[in-house]
């Protein structure tokens, strides 16, 4: 059974920076960031699949990068966030999974972490 565990949420001020990380999850996993904010649907943010392929949402390109390290056989899971947005307030959840299908859909992930919260205020 994989239990992922985040950390490193946190409140920042608009233009700021935060680092997400997550570990709990070998390292043939394909892995993501999803996000969902209140009132809203959860949506994938960052994935990034085992053979180090990458993908991000239209909103985070160019201000949220994707990364893992392998510590013990076990993925780290990064997410740097650059440039933040007051639209980027929200639960932000990692997510690990050997399913096909699209990187950024949560079709494809079977374990889930517990949420950490990201703030961002003006």
């Amino acid at each position: 059974q994989v239990q992922l565990v985040e950390s490193g949420g946190g409140s920042v001020q608009a233009g700021g920076s935060l680092r997400l990380s997550c570990t709990g999850a070998g390292a043939s996993y394909s892995m993501a960031w999803f996000r969902q904010a209140p009132g809203k649907e959860r949506e994938g943010v960052a994935a990034i699949r085992s053979d180090g392929q990458t993908m991000y949402a239209r909103s985070v390109k160019g201000r949220f990068t994707v990364s893992t390290d392998i510590d013990k056989n076990m993925l780290i899971l990064g997410l740097q966030m650059d440039s933040l947005q007051l639209e980027d307030t929200a639960i932000y959840y990692c997510a690990a999974g050997l399913r096909s299908g699209a990187l950024l859909s949560p079709n494809a992930y079977n374990f889930w972490g517990q949420g950490t919260q990201v703030t961002v205020y003006s």
